[in-house]
């Protein structure tokens, strides 16, 4: 079974009632039930896209953008960062063949479908939660399933 990015919005205060949560309860168990609405999975896309930007050359600031929004470090505006990335331009030199794209992001043989579309489509989405989450005052936590 491949491991899967994940996310979830949550407000403060419920990220501080599963911390309390876990604190207090044998085996750590957090309570951890946020809405499915606030709930994003991002398949394997994100780390495609990150491996991608590494192997050629992308600049370091979107590479470290990238590893952050995944990773779940607090610092800095992720979501204004995340709105200023020009997808199609950091896409522009990915290889036309399915073959080849899958290949320039790690995914290897036997990728189905369009990866252009799949990278665009997840890192939109992972966009979106950001930016749903900053303009509700929301926290993002990320985790790896």
């Amino acid at each position: 079974m491949a491991l899967t990015q994940q996310f979830a919005r949550v407000t403060p205060a419920y990220l501080e009632r599963c911390r309390t949560s876990a604190r207090d309860s044998p085996g750590a168990a957090p309570g951890w039930e946020p809405p499915s609405d606030d709930l994003l999975d991002t398949d394997w896309a994100v780390w495609g896209l990150i491996r991608y930007c590494r192997t050629q050359g992308t600049e370091a600031d979107l590479i470290a953008l990238l590893d952050r929004a995944v990773s779940g470090d607090p610092g800095g505006d992720i979501a204004r960062a995340l709105d200023a990335v020009d997808i199609d331009a950091v896409l522009a030199d990915l290889p036309a063949t399915t073959e080849g794209a899958a290949a320039a992001c790690g995914f290897g043989r036997g990728f189905n479908g369009d990866v252009r579309d799949y990278l665009v489509g997840h890192f939109a989405a992972m966009r979106g939660c950001y930016g749903g989450a900053a303009r509700r005052g929301q926290c993002v936590v990320v985790w790896t399933d």
